[in-house]
């Protein structure tokens, strides 16, 4: 894995920066193709709001989207990942960060996950997680370094033998997956969680609103209980990475059923976009 710190190659972080401390700061992970970074745009701007959002002092961000491009270039893979950290910054012992004005921004290259590709093709396994988002709506939407529920919502994945878990908040309503956002179809209606006070707007989420803003199907973000995936006749989750899947069952534990999915329609139309 190769890494620059601040512009700089280099695989050494200093051991006061908050991201360490506190998990201060927050990220996006790009899917790189041909030595071009993907929605390059998108994710900048993201990072921008999400910086706001934590009021976090910002980097020259031309300089990071050309530092970007100028590493895809380096790059021999026709796949990879780039990560971009941007942390508040070295600071001192406390949780105050009025004295810290430099951010620390980390660019890492990571191999593609290899068992996408077949995912993708055959479609994934879904289960409703016993791990419970908080509901917090200063930090809903962002992106931020603070994922221990990711951490241990995988270990559950990694457990039960699935490859996605559905999650819900602490009030029981369908939020997102553990590393993807959901839709569901029924008929001609879309639906997708609201992220008022958990969850992450995805890249990949925001792209496929635009999309359904501008087509046939009638899309609805709302506050959902797993239940109405009972009803669904068909269920997708994205990421940038993925970037869309389709699911073939889902097990819901407390309901004893497991949900099975034929349908395509929604999948099949995304894909022509994508």
């Amino acid at each position: 894995m190769s890494c620059w710190i601040n512009g700089h190659k280099n695989n050494q972080i200093n051991i006061t920066d908050r991201s360490i401390s506190f998990g201060d700061g927050c990220f996006t992970t790009i899917f790189c193709f041909n030595q071009k970074a993907i929605m390059l745009k998108e994710h900048i701007i993201r990072l921008k709001n999400d910086c706001k959002c934590l009021k976090i002092s910002q980097p020259n961000w031309n300089k990071l989207n050309k530092h970007i491009k100028y590493i895809c270039k380096l790059q021999n893979k026709n796949k990879f990942i780039i990560k971009i950290i941007i942390s508040r910054g070295n600071g001192t012992r406390g949780y105050s960060s009025k004295l810290i004005n430099n951010c620390t921004t980390i660019i890492m290259i990571m191999p593609f996950p290899k068992h996408y590709k077949k995912l993708q093709n055959n479609g994934v396994k879904l289960f409703i997680s016993s791990i419970s988002l908080s509901r917090n709506k200063l930090l809903s939407g962002i992106k931020h370094l603070n994922r221990l529920e990711q951490v241990l919502i995988y270990q559950e994945i990694d457990k039960k033998g699935y490859d996605e878990a559905i999650v819900l908040d602490t009030s029981g309503i369908i939020i997102e997956c553990c590393t993807s956002n959901i839709f569901w179809r029924i008929g001609l209606k879309i639906y997708t969680p609201i992220l008022s006070h958990s969850g992450i707007n995805g890249i990949m989420r925001q792209k496929i609103i635009k999309i359904l803003s501008k087509s046939y199907f009638h899309l609805e973000e709302i506050k959902a209980f797993p239940k109405i995936l009972l009803k669904s006749d068909e269920v997708i989750i994205c990421n940038s990475l993925m970037p869309i899947f389709y699911v073939n069952y889902i097990k819901f534990k407390s309901f004893k059923i497991t949900k099975k999915y034929y349908s395509k329609k929604l999948f099949n139309y995304l894909n022509f976009y994508k």
